[in-house]
C-alpha cells in the first residue's frame, strides 16, 4: 500500500463529505426547515466490510 496515495485519497473523501454536507445543512436552514434556534447534527462513518461506525454529534445555534 502507498501510504501518500492512501493519505490523499482519504482527504479528497473528506474533503467531498465536508463540502456537500456544508452546502446541505445551509439549504435546510435557509428553506426554513428547522424548528427553533439550534440544529442537532449527527454523521455517521461507516465503511463496508468493516466493523467501522464512527460517529460525531453536535448541536449548533442557527439564529
Amino acid at each position: 500500500m502507498n501510504e501518500d496515495v492512501f493519505n490523499m485519497a482519504i482527504r479528497k473523501f473528506l474533503k467531498e463529505v465536508g463540502v456537500t454536507s456544508q452546502r446541505e445543512i445551509e439549504r435546510v436552514v435557509r428553506e426554513h426547515k428547522v424548528k427553533g434556534d439550534r440544529l442537532k447534527l449527527r454523521m455517521t462513518l461507516t465503511a463496508e466490510g468493516t466493523p467501522l461506525e464512527h460517529v460525531v454529534e453536535k448541536e449548533i445555534d442557527i439564529d
